[in-house]
């Protein structure tokens, strides 16, 4: 008869990993990045990975050469975040076939940690400045999600099967109510029908349901905003006509458009006609005379290979708020997969415990496993761990879509 067979540390580890990789949801449809420098000294939370931008460049035009030299440009990717989870399990336990064991221990174990990675990535939004939908107001037309559609193709995003769709749950519901009496291929249709979720591709986009999408709280607002002195370029914009000490006036994440200043494609520089949306980077107060500086991306470039808007925003032009003060909204997030990245690296590897650990460059992951057995207790201590951070790289290949 033969013996019982014990589950390895290898091989828990290669299906958590696995498990990881199917829960994700927003993370899964990044780019993902992992780097192999640590392989030997293990990473620590801190460490920096360096995510290389392609050069951009102004087209010449007629017979004589116009050298450009070539700046590349690198995003630094910090590791800034250990996630796990730790778990007890009986040598009962190790005698379970991985299947009925990935069943009843991993996939609860590395839910969590697959739950954390997303909810950083949905985190990001307030990083991107583009945006379609009115804050408080669920979507429940289809142009709302084209317009999105829209905005990341005046951003020049590839128009290729790598966008992506991710909404919260009432989005969806309302999103697949409006379109029940529409046309749809037989498998989208199906799914809708059946399951009551968008799903596949549809309108230009690879459709997912996220319970992680972040929700964004307007600041205060107040007043009628202006700008304060023409001609400003750069990453802050100094304006005035708020109300007068207000505390959390705007908060990082707020969208705003300047009158006159209108977005341009960021190859052609030529308007796309819309006004330029910006992000607040950080939270804002007004002072006693309503006066505020605001930091703000993209940077108000007026001219190169990294032109951002038509022109410089006039004296006393007025700012509008995307959303009426305090309002809380879901921030629904399209992307094109170039928008940013998650980057992994290895955990350094315990010289007194069993363990394994599973890096693979395609899916850009790596993680870490490691046991050790209380000979009084008789069980074995499981500890589950990634090291991972996140860098956007191109906020313009994303556009928010409030809810």
């Amino acid at each position: 008869m033969a013996g019982n067979e014990f589950l390895t540390t290898s091989q828990i580890t290669y299906e958590a990993a696995r498990v990881l990789v199917n829960s994700l949801t927003g993370a899964a449809h990044c780019s993902r990045e992992y780097d192999s420098q640590f392989a030997v000294s293990g990473a620590k939370i801190g460490d920096t990975i360096n995510v290389r931008k392609p050069p951009r460049f102004v087209v010449r035009t007629g017979r004589n050469a116009a050298i450009r030299d070539i700046t590349e440009t690198f995003v630094a990717l910090t590791l800034s975040t250990q996630a796990g989870v730790d778990l007890n399990w009986s040598s009962k336990d190790a005698t379970l076939s991985i299947d009925n064991f990935s069943r009843r221990i991993l996939r609860p174990a590395v839910a969590p940690i697959a739950n954390k990675i997303d909810e950083d990535f949905f985190a990001l939004y307030d990083r991107v400045y583009n945006a379609t939908g009115t804050p408080g107001t669920v979507p429940s037309a289809i142009s709302t999600y084209l317009d999105a559609g829209a905005r990341l193709s005046e951003e020049a995003a590839p128009k290729d099967d790598e966008r992506f769709m991710v909404v919260n749950p009432l989005s969806e519901a309302r999103i697949v109510d409006a379109l029940k009496g529409l046309f749809h291929e037989g498998t989208s249709i199906t799914r809708q029908y059946r399951y009551g979720s968008m799903g596949g591709m549809a309108h230009g986009f690879n459709w997912y349901m996220g319970q992680n999408v972040t929700t964004h709280t307007v600041g205060a607002l107040g007043g009628t905003p202006l700008v304060n002195g023409g001609s400003q370029t750069g990453a802050s914009l100094v304006t005035d006509g708020w109300s007068n000490s207000i505390t959390g006036l705007l908060k990082k994440g707020d969208i705003f458009t300047v009158a006159g200043v209108r977005a341009v494609n960021p190859q052609s520089r030529l308007s796309t006609g819309a006004l330029r949306q910006f992000v607040v980077t950080a939270d804002v107060d007004s002072n006693g005379s309503g006066q505020a500086t605001l930091s703000i991306d993209p940077p108000i470039t007026i001219s190169g290979a990294s032109q951002t808007v038509t022109g410089s925003p006039a004296d006393n032009a007025a700012l509008t708020v995307l959303g009426a003060a305090n309002t809380v909204s879901p921030q629904n997030l399209a992307f094109h997969r170039d928008f940013a990245v998650l980057g992994m690296a290895d955990l350094s590897m315990p010289s007194n415990v069993a363990g394994s650990r599973v890096t693979d460059d395609e899916l850009g992951i790596s993680m870490r496993v490691v046991e050790q057995y209380s000979i009084i207790e008789d069980i074995s201590i499981l500890r589950i761990d990634v090291l991972y951070g996140y860098a956007v790289v191109y906020p313009s290949l994303a556009c928010r879509i409030a809810a």
